[in-house]
C-alpha cells in the first residue's frame, strides 16, 4: 500500500489531531548517570508534542489538521511553521510562552520525560468549523491532565460526536493515567465511547484492557517489538507481528508515528492487520533518529 492510494482512498475526511505542539529538548546519555556531576550526553532540539507528531507524521498520507494552543514567542512560530511546511493545517491559538518536555533517553532507546506543557494546558473554546471535513478526531490523553484544555477537549470530542465524526483515544502515558486515576479514566473513556483506543502494553495493563473491552472500541494495543494486539469490536483478536528492527536508538514519537499509520490506513479502509502494519512502518521510521523526527519515507 501507498501513500498515493491511501490519500486517494481517504476521501471522507481530514485526520484532526487536536492537543500539545512543543519542543523537545531531547537528551541522549552515553553512559550511566553521575549525580553531582558533569554526564556525557548528545543533545538536540525538536517539534514534540503527542497529537502534533499525529498531524506531521500523517501529512505525507492523508489530510491532516493541529488544533492546539502555543505561545506568543519564537519557538511557536517554528513549531507551527514546521507543521504548516509538512502540508499540515494548523488551527492554534496563541497565548503566554510554549511548552517545553525534556527527554532523557538511555542507551536502549527508553525515555523518561520531564513535560512543562505551558500554553499547551491553555486551550480555550475551539470553534466548530475547526472540524469542518473531518473524518476522524484523534485526542491524546495529555489533552485531559488539566484544565482548561480538558474542558475544550471534552467540548470539541462532543461536537465531533454530533457530527458523526469518529473519535480516536490515545492512552498516552502511565504517569499520566495515575495522577488522573485509573478508575475516573476508565470512566472517561466508558462517556466518550471512542471508535478507536491506542495504549501501549504497560497501559494496558493499568486500564485492565486484557479483559475489558469498552463498548464500541477497537482497542489497539502495542508492546514494542512483540506482536501488536489489535480488538476489534466484535470478533477476534488479531496479532499483528512488528517487523524486526537492529539499532533502535529512540522512542520518541515511535507511538505517534504509528497512530498516524494506523488511522491513515483505517481511514482508506483498509483491513485491521493492513492498518497496524502501516502503523509498524511509520513506527519503524523514527526509532534510528533523536526526537520525532522520521528518519525515511513511507510510501
Amino acid at each position: 500500500m501507498t501513500a498515493q492510494y491511501l490519500r486517494r482512498q481517504a476521501e471522507q475526511g481530514v485526520l484532526v489531531a487536536v492537543g500539545d505542539l512543543v519542543e523537545d529538548i531531547v537528551v541522549w546519555r552515553t553512559r550511566d548517570v553521575h549525580p553531582g556531576t558533569d554526564n556525557e550526553a548528545a543533545i538536540f532540539r525538536s517539534r514534540g508534542g503527542s497529537a502534533a507528531n499525529v498531524a506531521f507524521f500523517a501529512a505525507d498520507l492523508v489530510p491532516s489538521r493541529f488544533i492546539g494552543c502555543v505561545g506568543e514567542d519564537a519557538a511557536a512560530t517554528m513549531l507551527v511553521a514546521e507543521l504548516t511546511d509538512r502540508g499540515v493545517d494548523v488551527r492554534v491559538q496563541r497565548r503566554g510562552r510554549t511548552g517545553t518536555i525534556v527527554v532523557l533517553v538511555d542507551a536502549d532507546g527508553e525515555r523518561t520525560m520531564y513535560p512543562d506543557r505551558a500554553a499547551a494546558g491553555q486551550l480555550q473554546e475551539v470553534s466548530d468549523m475547526w472540524l469542518v471535513s473531518a473524518g476522524c478526531l484523534h485526542v491524546p490523553a495529555y489533552c485531559f491532565a488539566t484544565e482548561p484544555t480538558a474542558g475544550s477537549v471534552r467540548r470539541l470530542i462532543d461536537s465531533a460526536r454530533r457530527r458523526g465524526v469518529p473519535v480516536s483515544i490515545d492512552a498516552s502515558s502511565t504517569g499520566m493515567i495515575t495522577d488522573y486515576g485509573v478508575e475516573r479514566f476508565r470512566q472517561l473513556l466508558d462517556s466518550v465511547q471512542p471508535q478507536l483506543l491506542f495504549a501501549n502494553a504497560d497501559e494496558a495493563a493499568l486500564l485492565d484492557l486484557a479483559n475489558d473491552r469498552f463498548s464500541g472500541t477497537l482497542t489497539v494495543v502495542k508492546d514494542g517489538p512483540r506482536p501488536t494486539a489489535v480488538r476489534p469490536v466484535f470478533g477476534d483478536e488479531l496479532l499483528v507481528p512488528v517487523p524486526p528492527l537492529a539499532g533502535v536508538r529512540d522512542s520518541t514519537g515511535a507511538g505517534d508515528a504509528f497512530a498516524a499509520g494506523f488511522l491513515s490506513a483505517w481511514l482508506g479502509h483498509s483491513d485491521l492487520a493492513e492498518c497496524a502494519r502501516f502503523g509498524h512502518a511509520l513506527a519503524r521510521s523514527v526509532l534510528l533518529t533523536p526526537g520525532a523526527q522520521s528518519s525515511s519515507p513511507v510510501g
